[in-house]
Formats: C-alpha cells, sequence, structure tokens
C-alpha cells in the first residue's frame, strides 16, 4: 500500500518516517521551550503528556478563561487532527466559580484547531446524557475549575470514556498552586464505585 507526501508516493513501510517529519513541526527548540520554560509552569507536565502521547481525541471538563486549553489544542493541531470534546457551565457559570468564557467566544477561540465539539452544562449531567455516544479518548483532562460535587458524580461515566491506553489527567490545586497528577485506571475504577455506592446508599 502506498501513501503520498505532497508529490512523493512512500510504500506503507515508511508511514512511521513520514509521521514523524510531520511531528517534528513543532522542532526541537520549541518542543525545549514547551516543556521546560514556559509559562505557566504548572501546565508543564500536561503539555509534555501531549508532546508524547499525541492525542487524536481529547476530553476536558471545565474549560475556564480557555487560556490553557487554546494554548494545548494549538500544540496538539500541530501534531496531527484533533477530536476535542469541552464541558463547561459558561453561560451557566454560578457566582462561586471561576472565571470563564462564554460558549460563543470558546467557539470563536477554538474552532480553528480541529473537530471541536463544546457542551454546555453541569458536566456530570452532560456526561449522563452523552458518554454512550462520545467513544473512548486518548486523553483525559479534569480542570480544578470544575465544582468537586460534580466530579465527585463523573467517574462513573468517565470511568465508561477510557480504555488501556487513555491518560487520566487532574489538575489539583494545592496552597495556591496548580498541579496536574495521573490518575492511574485503578483510582478512576474505585472512585467509580464508590459513586455507584453512594447512589445505592
Amino acid at each position: 500500500m502506498l501513501l503520498t507526501v505532497g508529490r512523493e508516493i512512500l510504500p506503507r513501510r515508511w508511514r512511521g518516517l513520514a509521521r514523524a517529519v510531520a511531528v517534528n513541526r513543532i522542532g526541537f527548540f520549541r518542543r525545549v521551550w514547551l516543556t521546560r520554560f514556559s509559562y505557566p509552569a504548572a501546565d508543564r507536565p500536561a503539555v509534555r503528556q501531549l508532546l508524547r502521547q499525541r492525542p487524536a481525541k481529547i476530553l476536558e471538563l471545565g474549560l475556564g478563561t480557555l487560556d490553557r486549553t487554546e494554548r494545548m489544542l494549538q500544540i496538539a493541531a500541530s501534531l496531527r487532527s484533533v477530536h476535542y470534546v469541552g464541558l463547561d457551565r459558561f453561560e451557566a457559570r454560578l457566582p462561586g466559580d471561576p472565571p470563564g468564557v462564554t460558549l460563543k467566544e470558546a467557539h470563536r477561540r477554538l474552532h480553528g484547531f480541529g473537530r471541536i465539539q463544546l457542551v454546555p452544562g453541569n458536566a456530570d449531567s452532560t456526561l449522563a446524557r452523552l458518554c454512550n455516544h462520545l467513544g473512548s479518548f486518548d486523553l483525559v483532562l479534569l480542570s480544578a475549575s470544575t465544582d468537586r460535587q460534580n466530579l465527585t458524580r463523573c467517574w462513573f461515566f468517565l470511568q465508561r470514556l477510557i480504555r488501556p491506553e487513555t491518560v487520566v489527567l487532574q489538575e489539583t490545586v494545592r496552597e495556591a498552586e496548580a498541579r496536574w497528577q495521573l490518575v492511574p485506571h485503578g483510582r478512576v475504577a474505585d472512585l467509580a464505585s464508590q459513586t455507584i455506592l453512594r447512589r445505592a446508599g
């Protein structure tokens, strides 16, 4: 089977090389900048995961002001075609919620990065309604801007959206410092089980 790259036709065995060339569009120095020196430093672990994994399908709960989402989608889209699903309250944001953008503003800023699906509403009720239609994801980002109570009710549905290769990252804030941490699949299963027990109780 042949693969066309520009005007050249390459054998299938060279497909990996062609993909590697496409990935290098970011360049070595930009890669070093993004993973070691970019601001804010708290987002660097998530950026490193993007560069290492090159996810094609990303789910994010809680978009906030959209600054981080915009930066990360720009990186992801430079690596490959991206299907992004973002869940946020948007206009229904509560007075105590972190600041954020409107649905219209989010569409305007993100639409050029790939196939973008933005869904307004609480994360738990939205996932309950859509999880059977979303399929699985390569990367799941759980923002600290997501209401903790809503997130607690999300684990059961999140468990159905991941496969063995899926990476789940959760943003936590301690002493005013945000950090991204890996959530092992076993932990996701435990939290999903706790959700079921709370419902049964």
